[in-house]
């Protein structure tokens, strides 16, 4: 996960609407599904499903109450706390 992308992908939530970023989910997921799919393209679409969910989690505690950069602070910190 990257932490730019993340807070870029909230930016468009909060320009636009979450429906967008949700819409592009399942197509991802649908893609990721098709036969032939090489092992590079699945660690692809893995890695923006990873950033899209994150920023979706971040965009929901900032609807909560949370400032940006808190909410952007408490989700890596769940993330590092997942990893260790």
């Amino acid at each position: 996960m990257r932490l730019p992308l993340i807070k870029h992908i909230v930016e468009f939530v909060e320009e636009n609407d979450e429906d967008w970023v949700v819409e592009t989910v399942e197509l991802l997921e649908h893609i990721a599904e098709a036969k032939g799919m090489k092992d590079e393209e699945l660690e692809v679409i893995g890695e923006l499903l990873s950033n899209l969910y994150g920023a979706m989690a971040v965009a929901k505690d900032i609807k909560g109450g949370k400032a940006k950069k808190e909410a952007l602070n408490a989700f890596m910190q769940r993330v590092m706390g997942s990893i260790n």
